[in-house]
């Protein structure tokens, strides 16, 4: 697979993750965030909760679950981006979470994706 393929890969999955969290009640309030301390790939909030989210997708947990990618140092990243853009004021919430969503493609269907939210994974 060359890069094109998995960049195109990850887009889709980061569309079906924000589809998916829109049609659960979420509301979108920002996709891949980049700020010198890292790169968040959705963040959404829903009542009074501020969801920080990773999208990880892979075609196959060949090689372990998209999931399972999401590493210590990943986590602490988006902790760490997580305070800066609070201060900056992103938004206010009761209750701030980290989430992970793990997407994969569907074998049935071009387009389809199977999408497993892992809330308040770390």
């Amino acid at each position: 697979m060359n890069c094109t393929d998995r960049n195109a890969l990850g887009r889709a999955g980061e569309d079906a993750a924000a589809s998916y969290l829109a049609y659960m009640g979420w509301t979108i309030v920002a996709r891949n965030v980049r700020r010198r301390e890292g790169e968040v790939d959705i963040v959404a909030r829903r009542a009074g909760t501020l969801a920080f989210v990773e999208v990880k997708t892979r075609r196959s947990a060949a090689f372990g679950t998209p999931a399972e990618a999401v590493t210590i140092r990943k986590q602490r990243r988006i902790r760490t981006l997580a305070a800066v853009l609070l201060a900056e004021g992103i938004g206010h919430a009761r209750l701030v979470r980290f989430d992970v969503i793990d997407v994969r493609p569907c074998r049935c269907s071009p387009g389809c994706f199977t999408v497993d939210h892992i809330e308040d994974a770390f």
